[in-house]
C-alpha cells in the first residue's frame, strides 16, 4: 500500500457492514442507518467510479434518499484510486459525520480497504523512473520467473509472501531494493503505521453458499435486464479505454468480451455468473480469516440491531 496515515487515529464508534457481493449488506444497512441514525461510506472498490451504477450494483437514487451515502462516485473511470487515497477519503467522511452528531456505518466488501483502515498505511520510497524502466525492460527480455529468482537473493523475505505470478507486487519488491539498498521488508520494520479506525463493530454477514450463489444468478439477470450492456457501450461511447482497470472489472470485461466478438451472448452470462460466484468465494476467505469480525445471517436482523445497539452504548458510557 503506497501512502502514509498521518492523521490521529479516529477513536470515535464505527460500525462496519461486510461480506461478500449480492449477500444482503444494502437492505440491512439502510435498516441500521435508519435505526442508529447513521450515514453509510462505501467500503467497495468499484462504485466510487462514476457512469459504473449497473455492473457495480451501486444502491438506487431511492434507497440513497433513505440515508446519506458517501465515496460513491467519486472519481471519472480513467482516474486512479488506491488504497492510500480511500483510506484518507473514509476517514475525513467519518470525521465530518461525527461532527454531524451520527454514526458512520461503512458498508461494502473490499477487504484491501478494510485493512489499510484497521491497520493503516505504510509510505513507499520513491523509486526513479529509470529503475522503473529497467525491470519492466528486463521482465519482458528475461521472464517473470528469473526476476523472482532475484527477489528470492536481494530479499527472500518478501518472495516468500509475494506469489510468484503476482508481476505488480514482485516489480515492487525489486523496484525498492535497487532504488533504496534496503528491502521491502526493512522498509516495512522501519515503520510505525497506525490505523485510521481505532474503535469499530465489524458486522459480517453470511449465507449458505447454495442460497448465496442463487442470489448471484438473480443479480446478473437483474443488471442484464437493467442494461449493463448499454451501459458498457455508453462508456465505450465516451471515449474510455476498454483496457482500463475499471473497465477490466467483473461485469464491464464480460460485456467487452461480448462486444468484440470473443464471447456469444449465452456464454457471456455463464462466464459472468461463474466469475462473480468466485470473487465471492475469494472474498469470502479474505473475511474469513479475520476473528474480530461478528457473524450473522440477513435473518438474524435482531440479534444484529441488538449488537449494534451494545455496542454504541457501550462507547457512549466511557
Amino acid at each position: 500500500m503506497d501512502g502514509s496515515a498521518t492523521e490521529a487515529p479516529l477513536s470515535e464508534p464505527v460500525i462496519i457492514l461486510i461480506g461478500p457481493t449480492a449477500v444482503g449488506k444494502t437492505a440491512l444497512s439502510l435498516a441500521l442507518a435508519e435505526r442508529f441514525s447513521c450515514e453509510i461510506v462505501g467500503l467497495d472498490s468499484m462504485q466510487i467510479y462514476r457512469h459504473m451504477d449497473i455492473g457495480t450494483a451501486k444502491a438506487t437514487a431511492a434507497e440513497r434518499a433513505r440515508a446519506p451515502h458517501h465515496l460513491f462516485d467519486m472519481v471519472e473511470p480513467d482516474e486512479e484510486y488506491h488504497v492510500a487515497r480511500y483510506v484518507a477519503d473514509a476517514a475525513r467522511a467519518c470525521k465530518e459525520i461525527i461532527a454531524r452528531g451520527k454514526h458512520p456505518l461503512l458498508v461494502g466488501g473490499t477487504g484491501l480497504y478494510l485493512k489499510g483502515l484497521l491497520e493503516g498505511l505504510f509510505e513507499i520510497p520513491a523509486v526513479p523512473e529509470t529503475v522503473r524502466a529497467s525491470l519492466g525492460q528486463r521482465l519482458v527480455e528475461e521472464g517473470r520467473a528469473a526476476l523472482f529468482a532475484e527477489l528470492g537473493q536481494c530479499d527472500p523475505e518478501s518472495a516468500s509472501r509475494i506469489h510468484p505470478n503476482d508481476t505488480h507486487r514482485l516489480l515492487r519488491a525489486l523496484e525498492i531494493f535497487q532504488a533504496t539498498g534496503r528491502t521491502w521488508s526493512e522498509h516495512l520494520r522501519r515503520q510505525e503505521v497506525q490505523p485510521a479506525l481505532t474503535r469499530v463493530l465489524q458486522i459480517g454477514l453470511l449465507r449458505e453458499r447454495g442460497a448465496l450463489y442463487e442470489r448471484i444468478n438473480l443479480r446478473v439477470e437483474k443488471m442484464v435486464a437493467e442494461g449493463l450492456l448499454a451501459e458498457v457501450e455508453k462508456l465505450l461511447g465516451m471515449g474510455y479505454d476498454p483496457g482500463l482497470k475499471a473497465m477490466q472489472s467483473i461485469g464491464y470485461r464480460h460485456m467487452l468480451q461480448y462486444l468484440q466478438g470473443n464471447w456469444d451472448w449465452d456464454e457471456t452470462l455463464s462466464l459472468l455468473a461463474r466469475d462473480t460466484r468466485r470473487y465471492a468465494k475469494r472474498q469470502m476467505t479474505w473475511f474469513g480469516n479475520d476473528p474480530r469480525i461478528r457473524w450473522f445471517a440477513p435473518s438474524e436482523a435482531a440479534a444484529i440491531s441488538d449488537c449494534v445497539g451494545a455496542f454504541l452504548a457501550g462507547a457512549q458510557g466511557e
